[in-house]
């Protein structure tokens, strides 16, 4: 991850910006090596989502489904 990207998931966490949160793990992911890493990624921006009521939920978890990261 780049230490551009790794600075705004620290200040978005220190704010409690949940939809910055959503939106810095998806990138994240979207920027990852491997699928194991974008896993990861994509299930933190995942859980941020549904902390958040986000709508974005139902697709980060359709994604994980198609990857086999979730039921």
């Amino acid at each position: 991850m780049n230490t551009r990207l790794d600075a705004r998931m620290i200040a978005a966490h220190e704010a409690g910006d949940q939809a910055a949160l959503v939106a810095l793990y998806t990138e994240a992911a979207e920027a990852a090596g491997d699928v194991d890493a974008h896993c990861f990624f994509l299930t933190h921006a995942y859980v941020f989502a549904l902390e958040a009521g986000a709508p974005e939920a139902a697709e980060l978890h359709a994604r994980l489904k198609k990857l086999g990261r979730e039921e």
